[in-house]
């Protein structure tokens, strides 16, 4: 079953449930320092835990974009994030990255460094992200949405949204986006595990008002 304590498994802990090594808590892999990653979030593999980091393509640090994830997030295998480094100039007659190769391609013109950049990707929390998922560069994927099996998200996706397809369209949306705000305002995935875990039937059956109670209650010391 899950290792850890009655609050639920250790976020400290690489593979959250004994006996299936293809399930690990993320941030405890060895990541590089411009890769962010909240806890209780994981990636489930066969190939095991270095997948994930084998699908972060193109991300080099002189670039300066970070991959920032949030809490509580489920990422299936093969979910890929593609970074600033594999866009090509396309203000050119060609797309060619000449620069790459170095020596005599090299040194040619001032502007040869100024490939696009569209920045961080961000992934917020409680995020799903479905089988062979594909994140382009600089995307921000709003808390509680969920991106379908195969999928190539191209542009933002708002919280509490579902999209599908390539390039991913919503499909609709998860909850009202009153329900969204105020889940957001809750922001549950901040508190301890001792409170997630007294208030799962809440989280997990939709009583937001309960969940508002909770926090409510923090505030006043109640």
């Amino acid at each position: 079953m899950t290792a850890g304590s009655s609050f639920g498994p250790d976020p400290d802990c690489l593979h959250p449930v004994t006996g299936h090594s293809r399930i690990t808590f993320i941030r405890n892999l060895p990541l590089p320092p411009n890769v962010e990653i909240g806890a209780y979030t994981y990636y489930d593999d066969p190939a095991g835990p270095e997948a994930f980091l084998d699908n972060i393509l193109y991300h080099f640090a002189f670039l300066g974009d970070r991959l920032r994830i949030g809490r509580f997030c489920a990422f299936a295998a093969g979910t890929r994030f593609l970074m600033n480094g594999g866009n090509h100039r396309l203000d050119a007659p060609s797309t060619y990255p000449f620069l790459i190769f170095g020596g005599a391609w090299a040194g040619r013109f001032p502007e040869e460094m100024a490939f696009p950049n569209r920045g961080d990707t961000v992934i917020g929390n409680d995020v799903w992200l479905g089988y062979d998922s594909t994140i382009l560069p600089g995307i921000r994927i709003g808390d509680g949405a969920v991106v379908a099996a195969k999928s190539v998200v191209t542009c933002d996706v708002p919280p509490y949204a579902i999209v599908a397809g390539n390039p991913a369209t919503l499909v609709r949306m998860r909850v009202p986006s009153d329900i969204a705000a105020r889940l957001q305002a809750v922001a549950w995935w901040d508190w301890d595990a001792e409170r997630i875990t007294r208030c799962l039937s809440a989280i997990s059956g939709g009583d937001v008002a309960a969940l508002e109670a909770e926090a409510a209650a923090d505030l006043t010391g109640g």
